[in-house]
């Protein structure tokens, strides 16, 4: 079966830096794509940034210019690298990939168990 699992949550203090890890294992064809969504307490899940198997990289409006995302293809692994965070950065912080586990199947989503991130003011 495939998991991801997260690392590298904690605690900082504001103007801190946190770098968020995510490994992807099990029996995977093929990813999509990877990326990291968060949710604040009481708040919707929202989405963070996202890579795609070749690069090409998106980030949401709040945390772009802040945040840097990157992968290593060869160990489906991807990051988060979090510069000059805020309180309002404050979330449980969660894998996501897209990928196939057949190649004669759809592409799915799977996720992580999350990883919590605090940013003390």
């Amino acid at each position: 079966q495939v998991q991801l699992v997260e690392s590298g949550g904690g605690v900082v203090q504001a103007g801190g830096s946190l770098r968020l890890s995510c490994a992807a294992s099990g029996s995977i064809f093929s990813i999509n794509g990877m990326g990291w969504y968060r949710q604040a307490p009481g708040k919707q899940r929202e989405w963070v940034a996202h890579i795609l198997s070749g690069g090409m990289t998106n980030y949401a409006d709040s945390v772009k210019d802040r945040f840097t995302i990157s992968r290593d293809n060869a160990q489906n692994t991807v990051y988060l690298q979090m510069d000059s965070l805020k309180p309002e950065d404050t979330a449980v912080y969660y894998c996501n990939a897209r990928l196939k586990i057949k190649s004669y199947r759809p592409a799915q989503d799977y996720w992580g168990q999350g990883t919590q991130v605090t940013v003390s003011s």
